[in-house]
């Protein structure tokens, strides 16, 4: 790693970290940029969840006294999401880089979209919704969640908040404290199943944590000073700059 290659890794974090508090999408930055540093997909993408492990655990403990509300249903879901995190984990192994290279344009075309759609698909403010948490609908749909978010990662935080507002009770601000709960156990079980199968790039996620970290923190004083449509734009540039950088290298 050159240091030219750290600069870029340490301010893509930032960027990272800033987006995520702001509009969400850290993930496109971060996977884009190992990419550019040379790492072989599969790497990026196990060490970007490395690095935005992070900012799911803060978001969590902000969150913690709406999560309590939801109790037994949502250590169902914990369980639900730490399987289906380690059965998409688990196939991404098993794929080559080639294999998952040429999958990556669609899966970013396919998030890109999803991500872009989130101001959408967030569920309407209310106390009730079609299902309450441990529902099957809630844990079949979380459980497919949870296999994207270990396999692939990217806009998986828009994902799982349209599926909860669809099949969980609670109000918005608490779907958002269970989903960044989720994601954390999403995160961490495939985080274990990369290290353990040698995927992560440490000297790299090294450099970019500092910088989402610090990004996080900057992304409050964003928010109050530029428009929510605005970042999000920026992020789903992003996206399609990179899947079309990945259709055109094939």
């Amino acid at each position: 790693m050159t240091f030219s290659d750290a600069v870029l890794l340490f301010f893509a974090g930032l960027a990272s970290g800033a987006a995520n508090a702001v509009a969400g999408g850290g993930t496109f930055l971060t996977f884009g940029a190992m990419t550019l540093v040379g790492l072989p997909p599969i790497v990026a993408n196990a060490t970007s969840s490395v690095t935005q492990l992070p900012g799911y655990i803060t978001s969590t403990l902000a969150y913690w006294t709406d999560i309590r509300h939801f109790r037994r249903g949502a250590l169902l879901l914990c369980l639900i999401s730490a399987l289906g995190a380690l059965a998409g984990s688990l196939i991404l192994l098993a794929l080559s880089n080639p294999s998952f290279r040429a999958l990556v344009p669609w899966l970013l075309i396919a998030a890109t979209a999803l991500f872009a759609a989130g101001p959408w698909l967030k569920p309407a403010a209310g106390p009730e919704h079609q299902a309450s948490v441990g529902s099957l609908a809630g844990s079949i749909a979380q459980f497919a969640t949870a296999v994207y978010g270990g396999f692939f990662g990217a806009g998986m935080g828009v994902m799982m908040l349209a599926t909860l507002g669809l099949t969980q009770a609670g109000d918005y601000h608490r779907l958002n404290a269970l989903k960044n709960m989720l994601s954390i156990v999403i995160a961490v079980v495939a985080i274990l199943v990369f290290v353990s199968g040698g995927v992560v790039a440490w000297p790299q996620a090294i450099v970019m944590i500092p910088g989402v970290a610090l990004g996080g923190y900057a992304g409050v004083w964003i928010a109050k000073r530029v428009p929510q449509g605005l970042v999000r734009g920026f992020v789903v540039a992003v996206g399609l700059l990179l899947a079309f950088y990945y259709f055109t290298k094939g």
